[in-house]
C-alpha cells in the first residue's frame, strides 16, 4: 500500500486538500483529529498532560484548555518538549493501529509538522507538500482566526522554513489558484497515487 504523509506550513490549505482526497474515497488519517481525541475527557494523553502540567492546563469542567497549554509551550523548548513526550508516542500508536486496517490502494496521513518531528519516515512512501507563499498564508490564518500579523508571523518562524519544507517533498500541490485549479491538481495527484498504489498490491 501506497502511504502518502501530507503536510505543509499553518494557512496552506492543508485540510481543503486532504478533503478532496477524502471526496474520493481515499482514507485519510489525521494526526491533528487523532491528538484531540487523545485530550479529549476521557482521552488517554489528557491525564499525563494534567499530571505534567497540572490543573492550570484545565478548564473548570475539566476539558483541556487549549489556549492555556499552547501558551505555556510556545516559547519554552522544555515544557514543548514534555508536552511531545506525551503525545507524539500516543499518536503514532493510533497511526499505526489505524493504518493496519486500511485496505486500499493509497492512504494519506496528514502530518502539519511532518518536517519539524520527523517520526514517520519508516511508514510514508512519499511527502505531499501543500505549498503557497507566506504573504499568502498570512493573510488566510488572519482571515479565518482572531491573531493579529504579528502573533500569525509568530507561529510561521515556531514552523520549518518553506524552502526546508519543499526540499522534504517528493510531489509540492501549489495552493495559490481557484477551487476548480485545486481540485484538478488533486485529481491529478490522486490518479497517479492510484496507479502506483495498484503496482504494490500483491
Amino acid at each position: 500500500m501506497l502511504v502518502i504523509g501530507l503536510t505543509g506550513g499553518i494557512g496552506s490549505g492543508k485540510s481543503t486538500v486532504s478533503d478532496l482526497f477524502a471526496e474520493k474515497g481515499v482514507p485519510v488519517i489525521d494526526t491533528d483529529l487523532i491528538a484531540r481525541q487523545l485530550t479529549a475527557p476521557g482521552g488517554e494523553a489528557l491525564a499525563a498532560i494534567r499530571n505534567a502540567f497540572t490543573d492550570v492546563v484545565l478548564h473548570a469542567d475539566g476539558t483541556l484548555d487549549r489556549a492555556q497549554l499552547r501558551g505555556m509551550v510556545f516559547n519554552d523548548a522544555s515544557a514543548r518538549g514534555q508536552l511531545e513526550a506525551i503525545l507524539h508516542p500516543r499518536i503514532r500508536l493510533e497511526v499505526e493501529r489505524l493504518l493496519a486496517r486500511v485496505q486500499s490502494p493509497y492512504v494519506v496521513i496528514v502530518i502539519p509538522l511532518l518536517v519539524e518531528n520527523g517520526g514517520y519516515g519508516d511508514l510514508l512512501s512519499r511527502v505531499l507538500v501543500v505549498d503557497c507563499p507566506e504573504t499568502l498564508q498570512m493573510e488566510r490564518v488572519m482571515a479565518r482566526s482572531r491573531l493579529t500579523r504579528e502573533e500569525v508571523a509568530a507561529v510561521m518562524a515556531a514552523q520549518t522554513s518553506r524552502a526546508l519544507r519543499l526540499s522534504a517533498a517528493d510531489d509540492v500541490l501549489v495552493n495559490t489558484g481557484t477551487q476548480d485549479v485545486l481540485q484538478a491538481e488533486a485529481e491529478r495527484l490522486h490518479q497517479r497515487y492510484l496507479k502506483l498504489g495498484m503496482a504494490l498490491m500483491p
